[in-house]
């Protein structure tokens, strides 16, 4: 069933098309640091295991919060491996040695292409489809991306 909460339905599925876009971004980035978590190799070895298992449980609520907030507007958040590969922006990456400064300097482009994703839509969601909640949200979950990418920046 349909949300009736003041949003016409065309404005509500151009959020929605988007949300499911962002929510694409964030499992493939939360898969890409489980993938830094358990095969990062070094000197640092334990002290960026845990890190990434920090950054990781984050990107997990994160899914979390997107596709509640796809359903609180009343449609299916996608939720298949195949559906996020053809909705994503961001790529899988394969290096040659599975070091600190390779796992950082990649999931930091993805946690700034995300942040530049979600700036690009606050007034988009607000003005365009008079959704503010939307652009709420997202403004909070961009103020969340840049923290992460100020932390993994702080280790370069």
């Amino acid at each position: 069933m349909k949300a009736n909460i003041g949003i016409t339905e065309q404005n509500s599925q151009m959020v929605v098309d988007e949300l499911a876009k962002i929510l694409a971004d964030e499992y493939v980035l939360y898969t890409k640091t489980r993938n830094a978590h358990w095969n990062i190799e070094g000197a640092d070895f334990y002290e960026k295991h845990k890190f990434f298992e920090m950054q990781y449980t984050q990107l997990e609520d994160f899914t979390d919060k997107v596709a509640e907030r796809i359903r609180t507007l009343g449609y299916y958040a996608p939720a298949t491996l195949s559906s996020f590969l053809s909705l994503t922006q961001l790529t899988e990456f394969s290096r040659e040695k599975n070091d600190s400064n390779g796992f950082i300097k990649e999931l930091l482009m993805d946690h700034e292409s995300i942040i530049i994703k979600l700036r690009e839509n606050i007034n988009r969601f607000s003005t365009d489809y008079k959704d503010a909640g939307s652009s709420d949200f997202i403004t909070g979950l961009m103020e969340d991306h840049e923290k992460m990418a100020w932390l993994l920046r702080s280790h370069l």
